[in-house]
């Protein structure tokens, strides 16, 4: 299981829906849609900028983070990013499987 940081950006449909519905009427349906995929919402943030919220989601897997993402996709009222976040326990694991790598041109 991992966790996730998604950062979106809604489009004009999506931010008449979110002045329509609010921004709690929101949160609660992305909540719906993560703990139905497995996972939980660490945190919930709307923003101004370059995107227009930001969620972190852990407990869920690839398969259901992938699904989440398309569903959102496919609505047309949101764009989204996602990044995989890594743990210090995970990197350090990481860091103990190194080998050596020749990089291009050597």
């Amino acid at each position: 299981m991992g966790k996730y940081l998604i950062r979106g950006t809604y489009t004009a449909e999506g931010i008449r829906g979110v002045l329509k519905d609010g921004g709690t009427a929101r949160v609660q349906a992305v909540k719906q849609l993560v703990e139905g995929l497995g996972g939980t919402i660490e945190g919930f943030y709307f923003a101004f900028g370059e995107d227009d919220f930001v969620i972190i989601i852990d407990g869920t897997d690839i398969p259901g983070i992938l699904a989440g993402t398309m569903a959102s996709a496919v609505t047309g009222a949101v764009r989204t990013t996602t990044t995989v976040l890594i743990s210090p326990d995970d990197l350090d694991a990481a860091s103990k499987m190194l080998t050596t790598y020749r990089p291009p041109g050597q």
